[in-house]
């Protein structure tokens, strides 16, 4: 069953304007330093935008923030809480998901009261500390209308492990945008495309994976339920971070197939290698490189189309930390 082959890069993805360094920011300046450019290079393609500016909003302009109005989040002026921008906001970003469904993922400036996606502080309405429990509405808006579509704050990418699964979940969520864009989707294409990532996701969420396997063994009622339940499981395992323990687990899994080939002395090599790298001891291209190494001698279709394999374009050397 053919389906289209996986991405390449650049990928088009969306950005918090002030991300690139354009001096949209309440006092004017820009934040491109809020991002690991050089890390990233190649792999994407930016659209830019700006809700506070999006939304009328001047440049430079007074801050705003998230305060707890006991009712809910609003976003308010700092200075003058009758200001409020919290429908507008919101909105907007309501309005900009409608023409961002082809954006392989989002990237947000962390923090923000309109961008931020993790922890953003929330102030509530009497003399307390701010809590840092909430999200820009902004953001709030586009992942409650695309909410499988890949998003990360910006500060977080600095992080190798949350830079590379941000990237892995932008090219698998290429793919099945490109699986659903080629053909009508069957239910052939659909259980070849999962096969392609089982590894993957076994990596990240076992318990996601065997979600996804459910989801597909009865595909005799409402195929495009199935398919987006399935897509919604297969994203939100693979937000979660894969572990050592997980990554141990799946190259395992992938020398059994080489069990009928190697010697003794070969699997021994590999099974030290592996359990070398489950305990902190060995990264993880260096199992992957020796397992490829014999998959090159040994050739088996079944493990070529693994994307655990290649979740992502290797000039990257997006695991080379890991």
């Amino acid at each position: 069953m053919e389906i289209p082959d996986q991405p390449q890069a650049p990928l088009t993805i969306g950005i918090s304007r002030c991300l690139l360094g354009r001096e949209v920011r309440y006092d004017g300046t820009g934040a491109r330093s809020s991002l690991p450019h050089d890390s990233l290079d190649g792999l994407f393609e930016f659209r830019d935008i700006c809700p506070e500016v999006g939304i009328g909003m001047t440049v430079p302009r007074e801050p705003i923030r998230l305060q707890d109005a006991g009712s809910g989040v609003r976003v308010v002026g700092v200075k003058d809480a009758s200001v409020d921008v919290t429908e507008a906001l919101y909105d907007f970003g309501q309005r900009h998901a409608a023409r961002s469904a082809d954006l392989a993922g989002f990237v947000f400036m962390h923090n923000s009261p309109s961008c931020g996606v993790h922890r953003v502080k929330v102030y509530p309405g009497h003399a307390a500390p701010a809590e840092r429990k909430g999200r820009g509405m902004f953001a709030q808006a586009m992942t409650d209308a695309l909410p499988v579509m890949p998003v990360e704050d910006a500060g977080r990418l600095f992080d190798d492990v949350l830079r590379e699964n941000f990237v892995t979940r932008t090219f698998a969520y290429a793919h099945w945008q490109a699986l659903l864009a080629e053909q009508p989707l069957t239910a052939g294409r659909l259980i070849e495309f999962h096969s392609r990532y089982k590894y993957l996701l076994m990596a990240h969420d076992v318990g996601a994976y065997k979600q996804c396997g459910q989801l597909l063994s009865n595909l005799k009622g409402n195929l495009e339920q199935t398919a987006a339940a399935y897509i919604a499981a297969l994203m939100g395992g693979l937000t979660q971070a894969a572990t050592r323990k997980g990554h141990a687990n799946v190259l395992s899994h992938l020398q059994g197939y080489l069990k009928k080939h190697l010697d003794s002395d070969s699997r021994q090599e590999l099974s030290s290698l592996i359990d070398a790298y489950r305990v902190g001891q060995q990264p993880l291209l260096a199992v992957i490189g020796l397992l490829k190494h014999h998959f090159r001698r040994h050739e088996d279709a079944y493990v070529e189309m693994q994307i655990y394999l290649h979740p992502h374009p290797e000039q990257a050397a997006l695991r080379r930390s890991l």
